[in-house]
Protein backbone atom coordinates (compact mmCIF):
# COMPACT_ATOMS: atom_id res chain seq x y z
CA UNK A 1 0.00 0.00 0.00
CA UNK A 2 1.15 3.56 -1.03
CA UNK A 3 -1.35 6.00 0.22
CA UNK A 4 -4.50 7.77 0.53
CA UNK A 5 -4.33 11.42 -0.98
CA UNK A 6 -7.21 13.66 0.70
CA UNK A 7 -7.87 16.50 -0.90
CA UNK A 8 -9.97 18.92 1.57
CA UNK A 9 -11.68 22.06 -0.57
CA UNK A 10 -14.77 23.30 1.78
CA UNK A 11 -14.26 26.94 3.16
CA UNK A 12 -16.26 25.65 6.52
CA UNK A 13 -13.40 24.11 8.26
CA UNK A 14 -15.02 21.76 11.41
CA UNK A 15 -18.10 22.87 10.60
CA UNK A 16 -18.41 21.48 7.11
CA UNK A 17 -20.48 18.18 6.19
CA UNK A 18 -18.09 17.36 3.84
CA UNK A 19 -15.06 17.26 6.15
CA UNK A 20 -16.91 15.78 9.33
CA UNK A 21 -18.60 12.57 6.66
CA UNK A 22 -14.59 12.55 5.39
CA UNK A 23 -13.67 12.43 9.48
CA UNK A 24 -15.43 8.83 9.35
CA UNK A 25 -13.46 7.47 6.64
CA UNK A 26 -10.41 9.01 7.47
CA UNK A 27 -11.27 7.14 11.33
CA UNK A 28 -11.67 3.34 9.39
CA UNK A 29 -8.86 4.23 7.26
CA UNK A 30 -5.47 1.87 8.28
CA UNK A 31 -2.87 3.20 6.05
CA UNK A 32 -0.75 6.47 5.74
CA UNK A 33 -2.44 9.71 4.79
CA UNK A 34 -1.47 12.69 2.98
CA UNK A 35 -3.65 15.49 3.56
CA UNK A 36 -4.04 18.33 1.50
CA UNK A 37 -6.51 21.65 2.45
CA UNK A 38 -7.06 23.71 -0.35
CA UNK A 39 -9.06 25.92 1.07
CA UNK A 40 -6.25 26.72 3.75
CA UNK A 41 -3.54 26.55 1.43
CA UNK A 42 -5.04 27.00 -2.17
CA UNK A 43 -2.91 25.68 -5.20
CA UNK A 44 -2.39 28.57 -8.16
CA UNK A 45 -4.70 28.99 -10.93
CA UNK A 46 -2.94 27.39 -13.77
CA UNK A 47 -1.37 30.56 -15.58
CA UNK A 48 0.22 31.27 -19.02
CA UNK A 49 3.78 30.45 -17.57
CA UNK A 50 2.81 26.99 -16.86
CA UNK A 51 0.89 26.46 -20.08
CA UNK A 52 4.24 27.42 -21.61
CA UNK A 53 6.81 25.65 -19.35
CA UNK A 54 4.78 22.06 -20.14
CA UNK A 55 5.59 22.97 -23.92
CA UNK A 56 9.07 24.63 -23.96
CA UNK A 57 12.52 22.60 -23.34
CA UNK A 58 13.48 23.22 -19.43
CA UNK A 59 16.61 24.72 -20.37
CA UNK A 60 14.76 27.49 -21.68
CA UNK A 61 12.20 27.99 -19.20
CA UNK A 62 12.52 31.57 -17.57
CA UNK A 63 12.21 32.25 -13.91
CA UNK A 64 8.38 32.34 -13.99
CA UNK A 65 7.78 29.06 -16.15
CA UNK A 66 10.49 27.21 -13.99
CA UNK A 67 8.70 28.31 -10.66
CA UNK A 68 5.31 27.22 -12.39
CA UNK A 69 6.46 23.87 -13.67
CA UNK A 70 7.68 23.16 -10.35
CA UNK A 71 3.90 23.65 -8.66
CA UNK A 72 2.73 21.59 -11.42
CA UNK A 73 5.26 18.67 -10.86
CA UNK A 74 4.94 18.86 -6.83
CA UNK A 75 1.07 18.17 -7.41
CA UNK A 76 1.27 15.36 -10.20
CA UNK A 77 3.95 13.83 -8.13
CA UNK A 78 1.88 13.54 -5.02
CA UNK A 79 -1.32 12.52 -7.09
CA UNK A 80 0.39 9.80 -9.06
CA UNK A 81 2.20 8.31 -5.73
CA UNK A 82 -1.10 7.69 -4.23
CA UNK A 83 -3.23 4.69 -4.21
CA UNK A 84 -6.13 5.69 -3.21
CA UNK A 85 -8.01 9.48 -3.13
CA UNK A 86 -10.67 10.53 -1.06
CA UNK A 87 -12.01 14.37 -2.15
CA UNK A 88 -13.95 16.37 0.01
CA UNK A 89 -15.73 18.88 -2.29
CA UNK A 90 -18.71 20.60 -1.21
CA UNK A 91 -21.41 22.22 -3.42
CA UNK A 92 -20.93 25.59 -4.12
CA UNK A 93 -23.55 27.60 -6.35
CA UNK A 94 -24.67 24.26 -8.31
CA UNK A 95 -20.22 23.35 -8.90
CA UNK A 96 -17.05 22.75 -7.05
CA UNK A 97 -15.00 25.35 -4.71
CA UNK A 98 -12.75 27.08 -7.14
CA UNK A 99 -10.18 26.01 -5.36
CA UNK A 100 -10.75 22.43 -6.42
CA UNK A 101 -11.04 23.36 -9.86
CA UNK A 102 -7.72 24.73 -9.99
CA UNK A 103 -6.34 21.88 -8.49
CA UNK A 104 -7.65 19.88 -11.02
CA UNK A 105 -6.44 22.05 -13.66
CA UNK A 106 -2.72 21.67 -12.53
CA UNK A 107 -2.44 18.12 -12.26
CA UNK A 108 -4.28 17.61 -15.66
CA UNK A 109 -1.51 17.35 -18.56
CA UNK A 110 -1.81 15.69 -21.29
CA UNK A 111 1.06 13.05 -21.43
CA UNK A 112 1.45 12.57 -17.77
CA UNK A 113 -1.82 12.21 -15.91
CA UNK A 114 -4.01 11.65 -19.17
CA UNK A 115 -2.26 9.59 -22.21
CA UNK A 116 -4.37 10.45 -25.30
CA UNK A 117 -5.48 6.87 -26.80
CA UNK A 118 -4.11 4.98 -23.98
CA UNK A 119 -4.32 4.33 -20.34
CA UNK A 120 -3.51 6.83 -17.46
CA UNK A 121 -1.28 6.01 -14.99
CA UNK A 122 -4.16 6.31 -12.20
CA UNK A 123 -6.92 4.43 -14.22
CA UNK A 124 -8.64 1.63 -11.99
CA UNK A 125 -7.56 3.16 -8.49
CA UNK A 126 -10.24 3.98 -6.29
CA UNK A 127 -11.47 7.22 -5.47
CA UNK A 128 -13.94 8.68 -2.53
CA UNK A 129 -16.02 11.99 -3.76
CA UNK A 130 -17.63 13.38 -0.46
CA UNK A 131 -20.36 16.25 -1.89
CA UNK A 132 -22.26 17.60 0.62
CA UNK A 133 -25.40 20.36 -0.69
CA UNK A 134 -27.56 22.29 1.04
CA UNK A 135 -30.80 20.98 -0.86
CA UNK A 136 -31.61 18.15 -2.71
CA UNK A 137 -30.85 17.25 -6.77
CA UNK A 138 -32.30 13.38 -6.92
CA UNK A 139 -35.36 12.85 -9.10
CA UNK A 140 -38.14 14.62 -8.09
CA UNK A 141 -36.92 17.28 -6.21
CA UNK A 142 -37.04 21.40 -7.64
CA UNK A 143 -33.10 21.26 -8.38
CA UNK A 144 -33.14 17.73 -10.28
CA UNK A 145 -30.66 18.32 -13.08
CA UNK A 146 -29.17 21.50 -11.55
CA UNK A 147 -26.16 19.65 -9.82
CA UNK A 148 -23.29 20.42 -12.02
CA UNK A 149 -20.03 19.22 -9.83
CA UNK A 150 -20.81 15.55 -9.49
CA UNK A 151 -21.64 14.56 -13.11
CA UNK A 152 -18.70 16.72 -13.95
CA UNK A 153 -16.00 15.38 -11.30
CA UNK A 154 -17.40 11.31 -12.33
CA UNK A 155 -16.33 12.72 -15.62
CA UNK A 156 -13.03 14.46 -15.14
CA UNK A 157 -12.08 11.63 -12.24
CA UNK A 158 -13.28 8.32 -13.53
CA UNK A 159 -13.79 8.57 -17.58
CA UNK A 160 -11.45 6.41 -18.59
CA UNK A 161 -10.14 9.21 -21.22
CA UNK A 162 -8.89 11.45 -18.42
CA UNK A 163 -7.91 10.14 -15.05
CA UNK A 164 -9.76 6.77 -14.99
CA UNK A 165 -10.57 6.48 -11.27
CA UNK A 166 -13.04 4.03 -9.86
CA UNK A 167 -15.22 6.63 -7.97
CA UNK A 168 -17.63 6.43 -5.55
CA UNK A 169 -19.72 9.44 -4.82
CA UNK A 170 -21.27 10.16 -1.45
CA UNK A 171 -23.98 13.14 -1.23
CA UNK A 172 -25.45 13.91 2.03
CA UNK A 173 -27.94 16.45 0.86
CA UNK A 174 -29.88 18.86 2.82
CA UNK A 175 -27.56 20.66 4.62
CA UNK A 176 -29.64 23.86 4.99
CA UNK A 177 -32.62 22.20 6.93
CA UNK A 178 -31.43 22.77 10.64
CA UNK A 179 -30.50 26.28 9.78
CA UNK A 180 -33.26 27.66 7.32
CA UNK A 181 -36.60 27.81 9.43
CA UNK A 182 -38.69 27.04 6.04
CA UNK A 183 -36.98 23.64 5.21
CA UNK A 184 -37.04 22.47 8.48
CA UNK A 185 -39.62 19.74 7.93
CA UNK A 186 -37.24 18.39 5.66
CA UNK A 187 -34.74 17.51 8.68
CA UNK A 188 -35.68 13.84 9.15
CA UNK A 189 -34.43 14.03 5.47
CA UNK A 190 -31.23 15.43 5.79
CA UNK A 191 -30.73 13.85 9.22
CA UNK A 192 -31.49 10.04 7.03
CA UNK A 193 -29.02 11.21 4.38
CA UNK A 194 -26.14 12.41 6.99
CA UNK A 195 -26.31 8.95 8.34
CA UNK A 196 -26.04 6.87 5.15
CA UNK A 197 -23.20 9.64 4.27
CA UNK A 198 -21.14 8.74 7.57
CA UNK A 199 -22.15 4.85 7.25
CA UNK A 200 -20.98 4.75 3.54
CA UNK A 201 -17.85 6.42 4.45
CA UNK A 202 -16.52 3.85 6.73
CA UNK A 203 -17.78 0.73 4.84
CA UNK A 204 -15.56 2.03 1.57
CA UNK A 205 -12.18 3.17 3.91
CA UNK A 206 -12.56 -0.67 5.58
CA UNK A 207 -13.27 -1.92 2.03
CA UNK A 208 -10.34 -0.14 0.18
CA UNK A 209 -8.00 -0.39 2.45
CA UNK A 210 -8.77 -4.05 2.30
CA UNK A 211 -8.26 -3.91 -1.59
CA UNK A 212 -4.78 -2.75 -1.07
CA UNK A 213 -3.43 -4.80 1.10
CA UNK A 214 -4.43 -7.70 -0.11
Amino acid sequence: MSYLLHLDSSSLGAASVSRQVADSFREAWTGEVVHRDLAASPVPHLSAAAVAAQHTDPAQHTAEQAAAAAVRDELVGEFLGASAYLFTVPMYNRTMPSVFKAWLDQVIIVGRTVIPSGTAPSAGRPAVLISARGGGYGPGTPNHGKDFLVPTLESVLGDPAYLGLDVTTLTPELTKAPVVPALAHLIPAHETSLANAHEQARVQAEKISQQLVA
